[in-house]
C-alpha cells in the first residue's frame, strides 16, 4: 500500500465547507463526491467500473440522526463504521463545461446529492443485507465490487494543537501492513483547522499492484481542480438551488424546479 497526499488551500477549502453546500442546500459529502465524479469522468486511466458511471464504496461513521433514530448515543464514543456502494454518474454531462465552473458543475452536484438522498438511512442497512441476511447476501455478493473507496472523516484541529485531533499518522495508520484495503484505491479526506484557515487534506491510499503513483497523482490533481471549479461555479450569478428531495410535500422534478427558480430570480 502506498499513499499520495494532497492539501487544498484555505481559499478553496472555506467555500467548499460553507458557501458551496449552502448554495445547493447540500452537505460537504455531496460536494466532495461531485468533485470525485468529475475527476473520475475525465480520468483517462479509470478502471472498468469507474469513468462516467463510477461505482464507489462510500464509508460513513453511522451516527447520522436518520440512521440511528431512537438510539441513545450519549454514552458512546467513536463512530459505527458503515460502508455501501454508490454510483457517481456524469453521463450526459458536459465535462469541459463543468470543469470550467459552468452550469454543468451545478448539474453534477444536484445529481450526486439526489442519489445520496435516495439511499434509505444513509445506506447503513447495506452491511446487514450484504452479510447477515441469507437471501440478499447471495444477491449482493454477485454484484460488482467497487475498486474505489471514499471517506470524509470531518473537521479537526490540525496536528500540534491542544484540543482533540486526529494524530498526524492517524489516517494512514488506520490500515496495518497486513490489513487489506476496503477498495483498491481509498480516499480519506479530512478538514484541518490551521492558523491560516481550514485546509482540506486527502490521503489517496492505493494498492501498488493495481495502480501506479503517476496515475493516482493525476487523479488527485483532477479532483482538486474539479473542487476548485465547483467553488467558481457556486460564486457565479444564478448558481445553486434546491433539488426534489428538499421539497417532500410537492412532486416536482429537477427540470421543473430549475425553471421555477430561474423565473423567480428574474422577476
Amino acid at each position: 500500500m502506498r499513499t499520495h497526499t494532497v492539501r487544498l488551500a484555505p481559499d478553496v477549502t472555506e467555500p467548499l465547507l460553507a458557501s458551496v453546500p449552502a448554495a445547493f442546500f447540500a452537505g460537504i459529502d455531496d460536494v466532495l463526491l461531485a468533485g470525485l465524479a468529475l475527476a473520475l469522468g475525465s480520468w483517462p486511466t479509470a478502471p472498468a467500473d469507474a469513468g462516467r458511471c463510477a461505482l464507489v464504496l462510500l464509508e460513513g461513521h453511522g451516527r447520522q440522526e436518520a440512521a440511528v433514530a431512537g438510539s441513545d448515543l450519549a454514552r458512546t464514543v467513536g463512530w459505527f463504521t458503515s460502508q455501501h456502494p454508490v454510483r457517481l454518474d456524469t453521463r450526459g454531462v458536459d465535462l469541459a463545461d463543468a470543469l470550467a465552473g459552468g452550469p454543468a458543475a451545478g448539474t453534477v452536484i444536484k445529481r450526486v446529492k439526489e442519489h445520496l438522498r435516495s439511499l434509505p438511512d444513509h445506506g447503513i442497512g447495506y452491511g446487514m443485507l450484504r452479510h447477515l441476511d441469507p437471501d440478499s447476501a447471495a444477491q449482493l455478493a454477485a454484484r460488482p465490487v467497487p475498486q474505489i473507496g471514499f471517506n470524509y472523516l470531518g473537521r479537526f484541529e490540525a496536528p500540534g494543537g491542544a484540543g482533540w485531533r486526529v494524530a498526524a499518522d492517524g489516517v494512514g495508520a488506520a490500515y496495518g501492513p497486513g490489513m487489506p484495503l476496503p477498495a483498491s484505491l481509498v480516499v480519506n479526506a479530512i478538514t484541518e483547522d490551521t492558523p491560516e484557515g481550514p485546509r482540506l487534506v486527502a490521503h489517496w491510499m492505493y494498492a501498488e499492484g493495481l495502480f501506479d503513483a503517476a496515475s493516482v497523482a493525476d487523479l488527485a490533481a483532477r479532483w482538486c481542480a474539479a473542487l476548485a471549479a465547483l467553488v467558481r461555479h457556486a460564486a457565479g450569478a444564478g448558481a445553486g438551488g434546491r433539488t426534489p428531495s428538499d421539497l417532500s410535500l410537492v412532486s416536482l422534478d429537477q427540470n421543473q424546479l430549475d425553471a421555477l427558480e430561474a423565473m423567480w430570480r428574474t422577476t
